[in-house]
């Protein structure tokens, strides 16, 4: 078991400590899920009254937290910081030796670097160039001519096809499929002929790919997916797509073909744009959005079809008074008719 003292810890994750920094911590947990020997974190302020009843032995929290019966490590992003912590206690990556397993089959002019690990029943294609200490687990076809960069992790079942780009420090998990072919059709005589698609894609460093993702590889040029970006389970990006830095893309996301995305887009579960439009910088859309247009930047937008978020809740807002609106009309069209009777009968009796 690793114990730390929580000075120790404190001083690992560069935060401020307050209370007892003797005390021995054993493991991270939730706060509620927490025990004694625990150490957990306050990220949210709604969590903020289960520092009273937290069983925890200390506490990770911001600013904005200024008593608490347990000792703290005070840090400007607990949540950072406790994802910091959880690496102390846990190797949670396993290491791999160099090596290449006999299962393998290697294409011609195969480059690979140093530290590298192949795993069992994987494909290399012709022209692979793998870069230092890359990891390529169990059953994964890398095609013709890929190129993926140091320090990447590629999980089981990964299929990365021909000319994709892979850059450093990329980890891509389970069923993802980089390179498959964009949904390109043309109408001929009532006939869909297929369109060839003869670009590639491009994943920029530090890219993390979710489980069963689909990135296509352009009609011509490039799908290109910018530095930084993380990409959830079940998400679905189209041919020539454009994506930016640091973007945050959420489960079940679908990006329709040549759309454009900003830097630090979040697009939350299960939005959904059309093609060939562009979203700037800093947008965040809100979860089962549906996008028609263009988004400026530095905008919040929600809604089907999404809007910018103030006019989606008042419009929202409407639409659940409805019921109540219709029972009003109902009631008001009934007094008009009786009004109606009422007056046709004084003429009828005046006449």
């Amino acid at each position: 078991m690793k114990e730390k003292t929580l000075s120790q810890i404190a001083s690992l994750l560069g935060g401020e400590m307050e209370g007892d920094g003797s005390i021995k911590i054993c493991g991270v947990a939730g706060i509620e899920q927490a025990k004694p020997g625990d150490l957990t974190f306050v990220a949210n302020p709604r969590y903020k009254k289960l520092l009273k009843t937290t069983k925890a032995s200390a506490a990770i929290v911001g600013k904005d937290i200024e008593k608490s019966p347990i000792p703290l490590i005070r840090h400007p992003n607990p949540y950072f910081a406790f994802s910091k912590a959880i690496q102390i206690f846990f190797d949670y990556q396993k290491t791999y030796p160099e090596k290449i397993d006999p299962t393998c089959i290697q294409g011609k002019n195969l480059k690979l670097g140093r530290g590298v690990f192949i795993g069992p029943f994987v494909v290399l294609g012709d022209d692979v160039e793998i870069g230092d200490k890359v990891v390529v687990l169990a059953s994964c076809y890398i095609g013709d001519g890929v190129l993926i960069g140091e320090n990447s992790f590629i999980y089981p079942n990964v299929t990365i096809r021909e000319g994709s780009v892979i850059g450093k420090d990329v980890i891509i998990h389970s069923g993802a499929v980089i390179g498959s072919d964009g949904f390109g059709y043309a109408k001929e005589s009532g006939i869909y002929h297929k369109i060839p698609q003869v670009g590639k894609v491009v994943i920029e460093d530090f890219v993390e790919i979710g489980a069963n993702v689909c990135v296509d590889r352009a009609t011509l040029g490039e799908t290109r997916i910018g530095k930084g970006t993380k990409i959830d389970n079940l998400v679905q990006i189209a041919h020539n797509v454009k994506i930016g830095e640091n973007c945050i893309i959420i489960s079940q996301v679908g990006i329709s073909g040549s759309s454009q995305i900003g830097k630090n887009v979040t697009l939350a579960g299960q939005a959904g744009m059309v093609g060939h439009i562009k979203i700037g910088d800093n947008v965040a859309v809100g979860a089962q959005s549906g996008i028609s247009k263009d988004v400026p930047p530095n905008t919040t937008i929600f809604g089907y079809p999404a809007r910018e978020i103030k006019k989606a809740k008042r419009i929202e807002a409407c639409v659940s008074n409805l019921p109540r609106w219709a029972q009003r009309i109902k009631e008001l069209e009934e007094k008009v008719e009786k009004l109606e009777k009422e007056v046709n009968l004084q003429i009828i009796k005046g006449g």
